[in-house]
């Protein structure tokens, strides 16, 4: 890695959003950093971006696990001393409604197991990633924390308690940050990239992944007067 580009981390990268994202930044001439849990997978996916022309390195990342991300964030440290974007990408949605059985994934039948491991991922995760990486933007900088409509306090309903409590921690992640950054010239926002056809959100989803991304990308490479603390859909402010 060099210090003459601009620098972005994405975590959940080797497919899907995450992927996209790297893609899409890589385009804008960004030095990406492309970070997932699988090591095959994630040099894979470098790879086929580094095929495309673009600058995309791999670095394996655990979001669940702290030695993990100080590892990553050591090697930043280490190789550039900064960063410009931190897109918190990894996710998992562990308790989906099966068609055969909605009342599975009711609230009442929820497995505390499956509810803590959605919070270690969705909500800790981004959490640990935040404490450690923003320091590096030095004052400036961008992040963006992935969300979903299944987050919104405003539109909640039930199933899916395991994801719904990580997605709404997250919003309230993006609103603390903003706040306690307001001094700075870093924006904080969380995004719900729409229902995309990705392994997560299946091959009947409206969004392809590049529409998926758009809104990701607009929120990490915003101008300095950009907004922070908001959430967003299709580039426009949505109720938390």
């Amino acid at each position: 890695m060099t210090d003459q580009l601009p620098i972005a981390v994405i975590s959940g990268a080797s497919r899907g959003l995450g992927f996209e994202t790297c893609r899409q930044l890589g385009q804008r001439g960004y030095q990406v950093l492309l970070t997932a849990r699988d090591h095959g997978k994630g040099k894979a996916a470098a790879a086929a971006l580094q095929d495309e022309g673009l600058k995309v390195e791999f670095y394996p990342l655990d979001v669940t696990d702290a030695e993990s991300v100080q590892a990553l964030t050591g090697h930043l440290e280490r190789e550039v001393g900064r960063l410009d974007v931190l897109v918190n990408n990894a996710g998992v949605f562990l308790d989906p409604m099966p068609p055969e059985d909605p009342s599975a994934s009711s609230v009442f039948r929820a497995d505390i197991a499956t509810v803590r491991y959605s919070m270690e991922t969705n909500a800790y995760g981004p959490l640990r990633l935040c404490q450690a990486l923003i320091p590096l933007m030095r004052g400036q900088g961008r992040v963006v924390n992935v969300s979903s409509g299944m987050g919104q306090l405003s539109e909640m309903n039930g199933c899916c308690p395991g994801y719904r409590f990580s997605k709404a921690s997250i919003n309230v992640l993006t609103r603390i940050l903003a706040d306690e950054l307001r001094d700075t010239r870093i924006k904080v926002n969380s995004v719900c990239p729409g229902w995309v056809r990705t392994d997560m959100g299946g091959p009947n989803a409206e969004r392809s992944v590049e529409e998926g991304a758009d809104t990701i990308v607009w929120l990490a490479t915003l101008p300095d007067d950009g907004p922070s603390g908001g959430f967003f859909r299709d580039r426009k402010p949505i109720p938390w």
